[in-house]
């Protein structure tokens, strides 16, 4: 298998959630091999800060401002990305909030808000490349940043929705991938799971209660690359919900 990142240069990705953390370190990556990369994020200044910060590498990167939780601020980003740059050929679903928030006390504000990012603001992001993939007829790649909290239980208080809205992520991916296969669309899906990651997501509150030590964590970087790795695999090769730690990277490989 021969690994390459050509085909997608001069092309466009969308990035959400991509003002800091594993967004930006995936944002800066694909714009130093030549990806056009669209950054989406809530906070304008930051992306303007990347988009200076990287107007010397391969790419491009342009700064969008936009809530993933809110529908038409998704949809009047991609009538921009539509009218300004053309077809999108790669997605990142990235944005997330991960504050705790329990069953047992939380507020059902917090609980829909984690369910308007973490799973509604992916889809609707996912439909409308979907869609515009298929009206420029593109064989595109989507990305999910799920967590290893999409698999698996871990059972640390005010993580439950948190973990239900990844274990969604986990099912939306698999069912999306399918679907494809059903309709003989070639749109490759997949869910990277990053372990515990070294980035402020992780509030130090959280991070004092479940013992997390940065030193073995992993870095945005790591994501970056797995993410340029699946990226690089040929367009028959699908790679079915690759996981990220500190110490391996799990990739089954299966073709469409």
């Amino acid at each position: 298998m021969v690994l390459s990142m050509e085909r997608w240069i001069g092309k466009v990705a969308v990035v959400t959630g991509a003002s800091k953390g594993i967004g930006a370190a995936i944002s800066e990556r694909l714009v130093e091999e030549g990806v056009h990369v669209v950054g989406l994020a809530r906070n304008r200044q930051p992306l303007d800060d990347l988009a200076k910060n990287l107007s010397t590498k391969k790419g491009r990167f342009y700064p969008l401002g936009a809530d993933i939780s809110k529908e038409q601020d998704i949809l009047d980003a991609f009538v921009w990305i539509r009218d300004n740059l053309g077809p999108v050929h790669i997605l990142v679903n990235n944005a997330a909030v991960g504050g705790l928030t329990s069953v047992l006390d939380g507020n059902v504000e917090d609980w829909l808000n984690t369910f308007k990012v973490n799973v509604i603001g992916l889809c609707t992001a996912t439909r409308e490349t979907v869609k515009n993939m298929n009206e420029n007829n593109v064989d595109g790649h989507i990305i999910n940043i799920n967590s290893m909290m999409g698999h698996f239980v871990l059972g640390f208080p005010g993580f439950e929705m948190y973990t239900a809205s990844k274990h969604a992520v986990t099912a939306l991916g698999q069912a999306m991938r399918k679907e494809m296969g059903n309709s003989r669309r070639r749109i490759k899906f997949t869910s990277l799971s990053p372990g515990a990651t070294d980035t402020d997501f992780i509030e130090p509150g959280t991070r004092q209660m479940i013992k997390m030590d940065s030193s073995v964590m992993l870095k945005a970087d790591d994501v970056a690359d797995a993410a340029a790795y699946v990226l690089s695999t040929p367009p028959h090769v699908q790679g079915n919900r690759p996981s990220v730690t500190a110490n391996e990277l799990q990739v089954p490989i299966n073709k469409f």
